[in-house]
Protein backbone atom coordinates (compact mmCIF):
# COMPACT_ATOMS: atom_id res chain seq x y z
CA UNK A 1 0.00 0.00 0.00
CA UNK A 2 1.80 3.43 -1.18
CA UNK A 3 0.97 5.00 2.27
CA UNK A 4 2.36 2.41 4.28
CA UNK A 5 5.50 2.18 2.25
CA UNK A 6 5.60 6.39 2.18
CA UNK A 7 5.90 5.89 6.04
CA UNK A 8 8.10 3.13 6.21
CA UNK A 9 10.86 5.07 3.75
CA UNK A 10 10.33 7.79 6.76
CA UNK A 11 11.28 5.85 8.88
CA UNK A 12 14.46 4.36 7.60
CA UNK A 13 15.49 7.69 7.03
CA UNK A 14 14.91 9.54 10.78
CA UNK A 15 17.01 8.34 13.55
CA UNK A 16 14.42 8.86 15.90
CA UNK A 17 11.74 6.45 17.87
CA UNK A 18 8.48 5.09 16.98
CA UNK A 19 6.58 6.58 19.54
CA UNK A 20 6.65 9.25 21.99
CA UNK A 21 4.97 9.69 25.03
CA UNK A 22 2.42 12.30 25.63
CA UNK A 23 1.37 11.40 29.37
CA UNK A 24 2.33 8.94 31.39
CA UNK A 25 0.46 7.98 34.29
CA UNK A 26 2.10 4.45 35.42
CA UNK A 27 0.07 4.24 39.05
CA UNK A 28 -3.04 4.15 36.75
CA UNK A 29 -5.70 6.03 36.43
CA UNK A 30 -9.72 5.09 37.54
CA UNK A 31 -12.68 6.24 35.49
CA UNK A 32 -13.37 8.87 38.54
CA UNK A 33 -9.76 10.28 37.92
CA UNK A 34 -10.29 10.91 34.08
CA UNK A 35 -13.02 13.45 32.72
CA UNK A 36 -13.53 14.56 29.03
CA UNK A 37 -14.80 17.88 27.67
CA UNK A 38 -16.29 17.30 23.99
CA UNK A 39 -16.34 20.39 22.57
CA UNK A 40 -15.70 21.58 18.56
CA UNK A 41 -12.56 23.84 19.77
CA UNK A 42 -10.99 20.87 19.38
CA UNK A 43 -12.05 19.82 15.84
CA UNK A 44 -9.81 19.86 13.03
CA UNK A 45 -8.60 23.06 11.13
CA UNK A 46 -8.60 23.28 8.00
CA UNK A 47 -5.16 23.49 6.61
CA UNK A 48 -4.83 27.34 4.61
CA UNK A 49 -2.92 25.54 1.43
CA UNK A 50 -6.00 24.52 -0.79
CA UNK A 51 -3.96 22.17 -2.92
CA UNK A 52 -3.29 20.37 0.17
CA UNK A 53 -6.74 20.31 1.67
CA UNK A 54 -8.21 18.91 -1.46
CA UNK A 55 -5.73 16.30 -1.33
CA UNK A 56 -8.04 14.73 1.43
CA UNK A 57 -10.63 13.77 -1.31
CA UNK A 58 -9.04 12.75 -3.87
CA UNK A 59 -6.82 10.20 -1.45
CA UNK A 60 -10.41 9.05 -0.03
CA UNK A 61 -11.75 8.75 -3.66
CA UNK A 62 -8.89 6.57 -4.56
CA UNK A 63 -9.06 4.38 -2.19
CA UNK A 64 -12.80 3.74 -2.04
CA UNK A 65 -12.92 3.21 -5.77
CA UNK A 66 -10.18 0.09 -4.60
CA UNK A 67 -12.50 -0.79 -1.65
CA UNK A 68 -15.62 0.29 -1.86
CA UNK A 69 -16.72 -1.48 1.52
CA UNK A 70 -14.22 2.01 3.34
CA UNK A 71 -16.72 3.41 6.09
CA UNK A 72 -16.24 7.13 6.73
CA UNK A 73 -17.23 6.54 10.68
CA UNK A 74 -17.19 9.39 13.22
CA UNK A 75 -13.86 9.17 15.93
CA UNK A 76 -12.80 11.20 18.42
CA UNK A 77 -10.37 13.84 17.77
CA UNK A 78 -7.86 14.46 20.31
CA UNK A 79 -7.66 18.35 21.05
CA UNK A 80 -4.85 17.63 24.24
CA UNK A 81 -5.37 17.42 28.00
CA UNK A 82 -4.40 19.55 31.00
CA UNK A 83 -3.80 18.12 34.38
CA UNK A 84 -4.90 18.59 38.27
CA UNK A 85 -1.77 17.64 39.51
CA UNK A 86 1.45 15.77 38.77
CA UNK A 87 1.93 12.54 36.31
CA UNK A 88 4.44 10.52 38.18
CA UNK A 89 4.92 7.93 39.83
CA UNK A 90 4.78 9.19 43.20
CA UNK A 91 1.19 11.00 42.95
CA UNK A 92 -1.54 10.30 41.22
CA UNK A 93 -3.20 13.45 39.04
CA UNK A 94 -6.87 13.83 37.87
CA UNK A 95 -6.52 13.93 33.60
CA UNK A 96 -8.96 16.28 31.73
CA UNK A 97 -9.06 14.70 28.01
CA UNK A 98 -9.72 17.61 25.12
CA UNK A 99 -12.08 16.16 22.16
CA UNK A 100 -13.51 16.59 19.41
CA UNK A 101 -15.22 15.03 16.35
CA UNK A 102 -13.16 13.96 13.54
CA UNK A 103 -13.73 10.93 10.93
CA UNK A 104 -11.85 7.93 8.97
CA UNK A 105 -12.11 9.75 5.41
CA UNK A 106 -10.11 12.92 7.01
CA UNK A 107 -7.47 10.65 9.01
CA UNK A 108 -6.70 9.07 5.71
CA UNK A 109 -6.39 11.94 4.33
CA UNK A 110 -4.41 13.65 6.74
CA UNK A 111 -2.53 11.46 9.25
CA UNK A 112 -1.85 8.92 6.70
CA UNK A 113 -1.18 11.19 3.64
CA UNK A 114 2.01 10.57 1.84
CA UNK A 115 2.36 14.29 2.42
CA UNK A 116 1.55 14.59 6.35
CA UNK A 117 4.28 16.33 7.33
CA UNK A 118 3.02 18.98 5.36
CA UNK A 119 0.28 19.57 7.50
CA UNK A 120 2.13 19.96 10.75
CA UNK A 121 2.80 23.44 12.11
CA UNK A 122 6.06 24.01 13.17
CA UNK A 123 5.47 24.55 17.40
CA UNK A 124 6.28 23.27 20.72
CA UNK A 125 2.55 23.08 21.50
CA UNK A 126 1.60 19.52 20.30
CA UNK A 127 -1.89 20.78 20.03
CA UNK A 128 -1.25 23.76 17.95
CA UNK A 129 1.41 21.67 15.96
CA UNK A 130 -1.18 18.78 14.67
CA UNK A 131 -4.21 21.40 14.56
CA UNK A 132 -4.10 20.66 10.38
CA UNK A 133 -4.41 17.04 10.78
CA UNK A 134 -7.53 14.05 12.00
CA UNK A 135 -5.99 12.83 15.06
CA UNK A 136 -8.50 10.58 15.83
CA UNK A 137 -7.84 9.27 19.25
CA UNK A 138 -6.97 5.48 19.21
CA UNK A 139 -6.60 3.07 22.27
CA UNK A 140 -4.79 0.17 23.40
CA UNK A 141 -4.50 -2.11 26.28
CA UNK A 142 -1.52 -3.88 28.17
CA UNK A 143 -3.31 -7.11 28.92
CA UNK A 144 -1.35 -9.43 31.44
CA UNK A 145 -2.64 -12.77 31.64
CA UNK A 146 -2.92 -14.87 35.33
CA UNK A 147 0.36 -16.15 34.69
CA UNK A 148 1.97 -13.00 34.44
CA UNK A 149 2.23 -12.30 30.30
CA UNK A 150 1.79 -9.50 28.13
CA UNK A 151 -0.77 -9.69 24.23
CA UNK A 152 0.16 -9.12 21.61
CA UNK A 153 -1.02 -9.37 17.66
CA UNK A 154 0.24 -9.25 14.50
CA UNK A 155 -1.39 -7.14 12.32
CA UNK A 156 -2.98 -8.67 8.82
CA UNK A 157 -2.26 -7.39 5.40
CA UNK A 158 -6.35 -6.42 5.37
CA UNK A 159 -5.87 -3.61 7.73
CA UNK A 160 -5.12 0.19 6.37
CA UNK A 161 -2.08 0.57 8.45
CA UNK A 162 1.09 -0.80 9.20
CA UNK A 163 -0.19 -4.53 8.14
CA UNK A 164 2.15 -7.30 9.89
CA UNK A 165 3.41 -5.05 12.25
CA UNK A 166 2.97 -5.91 16.35
CA UNK A 167 0.24 -4.25 18.46
CA UNK A 168 -1.94 -4.20 21.23
CA UNK A 169 -5.51 -4.90 21.50
CA UNK A 170 -7.46 -2.04 20.28
CA UNK A 171 -9.09 0.26 18.34
CA UNK A 172 -10.92 3.60 18.66
CA UNK A 173 -13.80 4.74 21.56
CA UNK A 174 -16.77 5.60 19.19
CA UNK A 175 -18.90 8.75 19.09
CA UNK A 176 -21.89 6.85 17.78
CA UNK A 177 -21.79 4.26 21.09
CA UNK A 178 -22.85 7.32 23.44
CA UNK A 179 -25.00 8.55 20.87
CA UNK A 180 -23.15 11.30 19.43
CA UNK A 181 -23.34 12.44 15.44
CA UNK A 182 -21.92 16.13 15.64
CA UNK A 183 -21.99 18.41 18.42
CA UNK A 184 -25.60 19.61 18.66
CA UNK A 185 -26.74 17.54 21.64
CA UNK A 186 -31.01 16.71 22.35
CA UNK A 187 -32.82 18.83 24.34
CA UNK A 188 -32.68 15.89 27.11
CA UNK A 189 -29.11 16.09 27.07
CA UNK A 190 -26.78 18.91 28.80
CA UNK A 191 -22.74 19.32 28.02
CA UNK A 192 -22.15 18.02 31.28
CA UNK A 193 -24.18 14.33 30.53
CA UNK A 194 -22.28 14.31 27.12
CA UNK A 195 -18.98 14.68 28.48
CA UNK A 196 -19.98 12.48 31.40
CA UNK A 197 -20.91 9.65 28.40
CA UNK A 198 -17.49 10.61 26.71
CA UNK A 199 -15.32 9.89 29.52
CA UNK A 200 -17.46 6.25 30.35
CA UNK A 201 -16.80 5.55 26.59
CA UNK A 202 -13.32 6.00 27.03
CA UNK A 203 -13.05 2.94 29.56
CA UNK A 204 -15.87 0.76 28.07
CA UNK A 205 -14.43 0.90 24.13
CA UNK A 206 -11.37 -0.59 25.42
CA UNK A 207 -13.06 -3.54 27.00
CA UNK A 208 -15.31 -4.24 24.01
CA UNK A 209 -12.07 -3.85 21.47
CA UNK A 210 -10.09 -6.68 23.86
CA UNK A 211 -12.73 -8.85 23.83
CA UNK A 212 -13.85 -8.30 20.10
CA UNK A 213 -9.65 -8.60 18.91
CA UNK A 214 -8.72 -11.53 21.36
CA UNK A 215 -12.15 -13.17 21.95
CA UNK A 216 -11.84 -13.36 26.00
CA UNK A 217 -15.37 -12.97 27.76
CA UNK A 218 -16.01 -9.38 29.44
CA UNK A 219 -15.98 -11.14 32.89
CA UNK A 220 -12.53 -12.57 32.49
CA UNK A 221 -10.99 -8.65 32.56
CA UNK A 222 -10.32 -6.44 34.94
CA UNK A 223 -11.53 -2.86 35.27
CA UNK A 224 -9.14 -0.69 33.14
CA UNK A 225 -6.13 1.75 34.59
CA UNK A 226 -5.82 4.82 32.23
CA UNK A 227 -1.80 4.86 32.14
CA UNK A 228 -1.19 7.31 29.36
CA UNK A 229 -1.05 8.80 25.64
CA UNK A 230 1.22 8.19 23.43
CA UNK A 231 1.91 9.81 19.70
CA UNK A 232 3.47 7.78 16.75
CA UNK A 233 6.25 9.67 15.61
CA UNK A 234 5.82 8.73 11.82
CA UNK A 235 1.94 10.03 11.16
CA UNK A 236 1.38 12.11 14.83
CA UNK A 237 -1.49 9.59 15.34
CA UNK A 238 -2.32 9.29 19.48
CA UNK A 239 -3.79 6.78 21.05
CA UNK A 240 -4.74 6.54 24.92
CA UNK A 241 -3.44 3.20 26.95
CA UNK A 242 -4.98 1.24 29.47
CA UNK A 243 -3.67 -1.66 31.72
CA UNK A 244 -5.71 -4.60 32.24
CA UNK A 245 -5.29 -7.97 34.07
CA UNK A 246 -7.12 -11.07 32.61
CA UNK A 247 -7.70 -13.91 34.53
CA UNK A 248 -7.28 -16.50 32.04
CA UNK A 249 -3.74 -17.83 31.24
CA UNK A 250 -1.88 -17.44 28.12
CA UNK A 251 -3.16 -21.23 26.90
CA UNK A 252 -6.91 -20.49 27.24
CA UNK A 253 -6.50 -17.16 26.35
CA UNK A 254 -4.80 -18.47 22.76
CA UNK A 255 -7.59 -21.12 22.62
CA UNK A 256 -10.66 -18.47 22.66
CA UNK A 257 -8.73 -16.15 19.99
CA UNK A 258 -9.26 -18.97 17.53
CA UNK A 259 -12.93 -17.10 17.60
CA UNK A 260 -12.70 -13.61 18.29
CA UNK A 261 -14.89 -11.70 16.68
CA UNK A 262 -12.42 -8.86 15.01
CA UNK A 263 -9.74 -11.92 14.53
CA UNK A 264 -9.77 -11.09 10.27
CA UNK A 265 -7.96 -7.76 11.69
CA UNK A 266 -4.81 -9.99 13.22
CA UNK A 267 -3.29 -13.00 12.31
CA UNK A 268 -1.95 -14.07 15.00
CA UNK A 269 -2.07 -13.79 19.03
CA UNK A 270 1.24 -13.73 20.83
CA UNK A 271 2.26 -13.95 24.73
CA UNK A 272 5.28 -12.67 26.17
CA UNK A 273 6.86 -12.68 29.68
CA UNK A 274 8.94 -9.77 31.19
CA UNK A 275 12.34 -11.98 30.15
CA UNK A 276 11.15 -12.11 26.50
CA UNK A 277 10.49 -8.25 27.11
CA UNK A 278 14.17 -7.60 27.68
CA UNK A 279 15.54 -9.89 25.18
CA UNK A 280 13.86 -7.87 22.64
CA UNK A 281 14.97 -4.54 24.14
CA UNK A 282 18.39 -6.04 23.41
CA UNK A 283 17.53 -7.58 19.89
CA UNK A 284 16.03 -3.64 18.95
CA UNK A 285 19.18 -2.34 20.23
CA UNK A 286 21.25 -4.55 18.60
CA UNK A 287 18.98 -3.83 15.32
CA UNK A 288 19.43 -0.25 15.33
CA UNK A 289 23.05 -0.36 15.53
CA UNK A 290 23.54 -2.64 12.71
CA UNK A 291 21.64 -0.08 10.82
CA UNK A 292 19.36 -3.41 8.71
CA UNK A 293 16.35 -1.01 7.26
CA UNK A 294 14.14 -4.04 6.34
CA UNK A 295 14.25 -5.45 10.35
CA UNK A 296 14.08 -2.29 11.84
CA UNK A 297 10.75 -1.68 10.04
CA UNK A 298 9.46 -4.83 11.53
CA UNK A 299 11.14 -3.69 15.06
CA UNK A 300 9.13 0.00 15.44
CA UNK A 301 5.73 -1.53 16.64
CA UNK A 302 7.34 -3.03 19.19
CA UNK A 303 9.33 -0.54 20.91
CA UNK A 304 5.88 1.18 22.18
CA UNK A 305 5.07 -2.18 23.56
CA UNK A 306 8.35 -2.18 25.48
CA UNK A 307 8.06 1.53 26.39
CA UNK A 308 4.85 1.36 28.09
CA UNK A 309 5.63 -1.83 29.97
CA UNK A 310 8.60 -0.39 31.19
CA UNK A 311 6.58 2.71 32.50
CA UNK A 312 3.93 0.30 33.47
CA UNK A 313 6.62 -1.37 35.88
CA UNK A 314 8.00 1.43 37.11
Amino acid sequence: METTDRLSEIAVGHDHPAFKLLLSCPSGLSPSEVSAVFDQTYDRIPHPDVTLENSISEIWDKRVQKNPSLYNGLKFRYGGHTLSGRADSFRKTDVCLHLGLTDYRTFVGTNLNPLWERFLIPSEDDWRRCQHTSNPLGNGAIVETSDQEIVVLQRSTNVGEFPRHFVFPGGHPEPQEVGITSHHTSGELTHQMVNRKVSQEMFDSIIREVVEEIGVPATALSKPVFIGISQRVLNVRPTAFFFIKCSLQSKEIQQLYGSAQDGYESTQLYTMSMVCVQITVDLINWVKKSNSGQLLIRCLALELLLLEITIFQE
